[in-house]
């Protein structure tokens, strides 16, 4: 049975058994990017403990899998790998982990930025901070909506 493409879980990722199951089958892999995201310990100035985040499941699945067909028809690639967690997540735990694999580095590279752009915007995920003065609801950020505008795409504000 092949790798699904998007997983989103409550569970926990292995970076090294994912890049390794990525490029198992495929002897023209000459590159692997990946991006690993984590639960930051504060958010502007105020610390954080826990971030919880929710989601559509069926929706959410189908919208990142469109994101990686746009990875695809814009990049040379061979792979990819996207896996997002939900539900509560201390600080310092993995959130998000996103993998491409290419012949080259460069166009790996791109797609995996791409992806991340993509997910930080457009993918349906809402995020609750808890910290020492209670929970909060985080906005997706300006500079979030800059990042995806450089692939000639407008946010539409569901991230």
């Amino acid at each position: 049975m092949p790798m699904p493409r998007v997983s989103i879980q409550t569970e926990d990722f292995d970076l090294s058994a994912e890049t390794l199951a990525l490029r198992a089958d495929d002897g023209g892999v000459g590159a692997v990017v990946s991006f690993v995201g984590t639960v930051r310990d504060a958010a502007d100035g105020t610390p954080v403990r826990l971030m919880e985040l929710e989601h559509y499941p069926g929706m959410t699945e189908a919208a990142i899998e469109a994101m990686v067909e746009e990875a695809f028809s814009r990049f040379d690639i061979r792979a990819a790998r996207v896996i997002h967690r939900v539900g509560p997540l201390a600080a310092r735990a993995q959130i998000v982990l996103v993998l491409v694999s290419s012949r080259h580095r460069g166009e790996a590279f791109q797609a995996c930025e791409f992806l991340m752009d993509y997910l930080k915007t457009q993918a349906p995920f809402w995020k609750k901070e808890h910290g020492p003065q209670g929970a909060r609801w985080v906005d997706a950020r300006v500079t979030d909506d800059e990042a995806l505008a450089r692939w000639g795409i407008q946010a539409t504000g569901n991230g």
